[in-house]
């Protein structure tokens, strides 16, 4: 059947703001949270240096990075500015960066069980009404992208905070950095565009949502044949 190109335009436009409608506000949500858990954890461990670059708030607009924003709307996978540090304010330098670096992505993670927690009580209570249904679909996407963004970065290629972690563990790995830093913007853009890491992050990602969902059937013992509850897809 022919279709006017007018109107699939149309319909492709009106899939990609219904979709944007989710994804935005869900962005938004992930990055925020992600920045703060690093700025937060390194003022608690003696650095005053993300509190006076006021990078202590959850104003998504104070930790968008242009190139990591347009990643987390197109691939769902993405980063944001860097958090800056003085690690000379820490008392115990590798311990204290590793516990920095990994803040971002476990903040995802936690942020991720509490969206698909309320994704599953919503569930369980229904999905009447424009907002409740809202809701619940933002609830989904939220989870879905804080996985996302928290496993992209714990890849081991700078600027994300899997390097700053494998660099503490295995300081030998600094001479290869230093040669690939200057370029890594791109190489992420080249992995990410070209699909290599499409199979590996796939699978990542729908494991622990696997795995969040589970908890969140056996907690709200929703799912599993319940005669009161309603079913988590």
């Amino acid at each position: 059947m022919f279709f006017p190109i007018s109107n699939m335009l149309t319909s492709y436009m009106y899939r990609f703001f219904q979709t944007l409608i989710y994804v935005a506000p869900a962005v938004l949500i992930a990055i925020s949270m992600h920045e703060f858990a690093h700025g937060f954890v390194s003022y608690k461990l003696g650095d005053m240096t993300p509190k006076l670059d006021g990078r202590l708030t959850l104003n998504p607009f104070k930790h968008l990075d242009l190139w990591g924003t347009l990643c987390l709307l197109l691939f769902h996978v993405g980063w944001a500015k860097p958090v800056r540090v003085n690690t000379r304010n820490y008392k115990n330098r590798k311990r204290d960066l590793i516990l920095v670096s990994a803040a971002g992505p476990a903040a995802n993670f936690i942020m991720a069980f509490l969206f698909m927690l309320l994704y599953g009580i919503i569930n369980k209570l229904g999905t009447h009404g424009v907002i409740i249904n809202y809701l619940y679909v933002l609830c989904y996407y939220a989870a879905v992208l804080n996985v996302g963004l928290g496993v992209f970065n714990l890849i081991p290629i700078p600027p994300m905070d899997g390097s700053n972690i494998l660099l503490e563990l295995v300081p030998s790995v600094n001479q290869f950095y230093a040669r690939i830093r200057p370029y890594s913007v791109l190489i992420l853009a080249v992995l990410l565009g070209s699909g290599v890491l499409n199979a590996p992050l796939s699978m990542l990602n729908e494991g622990i949502i696997n795995v969040l969902l589970a908890l969140v059937k056996a907690i709200l013992r929703i799912g599993v044949g319940t005669a009161s509850g309603g079913t988590i897809v």
